[in-house]
């Protein structure tokens, strides 16, 4: 048995969309009693901080739904079903941005909100980025103005609020720890 673990007496599904599907199991707690867990089910994202010769970091400005406003992140997409995470992220990077890379390097695997889903995001350093000509298109539904900050511009833009995306957050305090820039 797993440290604290809850075991699934039931589960419902309770909707299936396009990304995300929500179910609700009845579970036994560790002490016996029971309780329900509202679940979020995802196939799961990548990330990528993407770097260019001049030392800018290159993010996307898109609109949030769920926020009803925009906010600047780093470029990043969810996994297509039976999609490697590295060849998700070459893809996304081409898409969202015109850049491809010589090089994608995973450096962290984290889950965004585990309390109630189970998305992973892979977060990847793209090496040596070119802008291609005819670049991938966004998705038909994707809407995203490409913008090109430096670490401290970025550091402005969180303490400011324009950047409030863990995943972006996270990000750019790598890039100020490991001082990774153009490599």
């Amino acid at each position: 048995m797993k440290k604290f673990e809850e075991k699934t007496i039931s589960s419902e599904k309770v909707f299936t969309g396009k990304v995300i599907s929500l179910q609700v199991d009845d579970v036994e707690l560790p002490d016996g009693k029971t309780s329900k867990r509202e679940i979020i089910k995802h196939p799961g994202a990548v990330a990528i901080i993407a770097v260019t010769s001049d030392n800018k970091i290159i993010m996307v400005e898109q609109y949030r739904k769920a926020l009803e406003r925009s906010l600047v992140e780093i470029p990043a997409g969810k996994l297509e079903k039976g999609e490697q995470p590295i060849l998700s992220a070459e893809r996304e990077l081409e898409e969202e941005t015109g850049y491809v890379c010589e090089k994608m390097e995973h450096i962290i695997s984290f889950y965004t909100s585990p309390g109630f889903a189970d998305e992973l995001v892979h977060i990847y350093v793209a090496h040596n980025l070119k802008k291609k000509e005819n670049a991938a298109p966004l998705d038909e539904d994707e809407f995203v103005e490409v913008i090109e900050l430096t670490v401290e511009e970025a550091q402005t833009y969180i303490d400011e609020g324009k950047i409030q995306d863990a995943k972006t957050a996270y990000a750019v305090q790598y890039l100020q720890l490991k001082k990774v820039m153009t490599s």
